[in-house]
């Protein structure tokens, strides 16, 4: 979990993330941490009651009847767990912005880590699905996916892949995360060695926006840039659902932009500040932890915006649902009337070729990321 902003002095350094000096005077933090104490809580409360209703049904059906059939759909399960224990971080970050860290070293170390590595691990799942859906137009015209026991075991690998890259970047939490008293109360904080201090920190800092933000939102750009240029010439799919498509990777990398780039741009700003100590105003620090919790939250939100984007707005998707909630009401007696399916506008079935769509084969194996 981010700390405060924090600006060093020869006395402080950078392990004090409170309260700092600036030419002889100490810039009392304690307006930020009182707003951190109202803002902070109400902001998680909101985001761990729709998040976890969103990913937990995600899981519920992807973990039930359906088939992954999909690197997608394996990747937006994995997504689900991610937010979700991401998600269940946020009741000790809102203790601890109320009353300070009441749980402990070994806590704080745990909580830490599980925080970094998921909000880590979400941002490499999403470019994971962007390229999986590039990569089923660009060399997998017809939509057909294997999921033989090779191609199965090629899905994991990557995932295990994603899961340890997300893992070794919420190290230095786990590492450097520990409890210190600081004014009156105990709090969750990363306190670096005095020799390392600046420079860890900055890299820490620039290696975050890299691999959390910038390298994702490339590979999206990039990907669903390529894809939609395919879908627009697509022949054999009706205008409509050409746009509908086309609407939802415009709302997919528009979502990531608006929640991710506000945060970055702080933690940019604050990387910038470790190197050139270009803060020496009190309230122009004050003002920097203030845009740090409140960005930060906004970025926690994708957390609960994921399920609309990648499961709930697809029909195929929406159809799962209402065969598990068929099968559950077969189960205990009841038997619902039956519901007409939406048709789902696949990506990789958008993607036909011109002679393939003259031929008229509509036999076609698709994928869960859908309209």
């Amino acid at each position: 979990m981010e700390d405060f902003y924090y600006h060093d002095d020869e006395d402080s350094g950078l392990n004090d993330s409170y309260d700092y000096s600036y030419e002889h005077s100490v810039c009392d933090k304690a307006a930020v941490r009182s707003f951190a104490g109202v803002f902070l809580p109400v902001i998680y409360a909101l985001a761990l009651v729709v998040g976890l209703a969103g990913n937990a049904l995600v899981v519920v059906v992807y973990t039930s009847k359906v088939r992954l059939r999909t690197l997608t759909d394996v990747c937006i399960l994995n997504l689900a767990i991610s937010d979700l224990l991401l998600l269940f971080t946020l009741p000790f970050w809102a203790a601890d912005a109320v009353h300070g860290w009441m749980l402990g070293a070994a806590a704080c170390k745990l909580t830490s880590f599980l925080y970094s590595t998921n909000f880590s691990c979400g941002m490499l799942l999403l470019a994971c699905i962007s390229v999986d859906r590039y990569r089923a137009v660009a060399h997998n015209p017809t939509g057909r996916t294997g999921t033989g026991p090779r191609v199965k075991w090629q899905w994991l690998l990557v995932i295990i892949v994603l899961w340890a890259v997300a893992g070794i970047l919420g190290l230095p939490e786990f590492i450097f995360s520990t409890v210190k008293h600081s004014h009156h109360r105990m709090a969750c904080t990363s306190v670096y060695p005095p020799e390392m201090a600046r420079p860890a920190k900055a890299a820490l800092e620039l290696l975050e926006v890299i691999l959390r933000f910038l390298l994702p939102f490339l590979v999206m750009v990039v990907c669903y840039c390529w894809v939609g240029r395919v879908l627009s010439q697509a022949s054999g799919v009706r205008r409509d659902r050409k746009w509908r498509a086309l609407r939802v990777l415009l709302a997919v990398v528009a979502v990531f932009l608006l929640t991710q780039l506000p945060y970055n741009v702080v933690k940019l700003c604050r990387a910038m500040d470790i190197i050139y100590t270009l803060v020496t105003d009190c309230e122009v620090s004050k003002a920097l932890d203030r845009a740090l919790q409140v960005t930060e939250s906004l970025a926690l939100t994708h957390a609960c915006i994921n399920p609309v984007l990648y499961a709930f707005i697809g029909s195929s998707f929406r159809g799962h649902v209402l065969k598990v909630a068929k099968h559950l009401g077969q189960r205990i007696g009841r038997h619902p009337r039956h519901v007409n399916e939406e048709p789902a506008v696949e990506i990789a079935l958008n993607a036909r070729t011109q002679t393939q769509s003259q031929s008229g084969s509509e036999d076609q194996d698709t994928s869960t990321f859908t309209i």
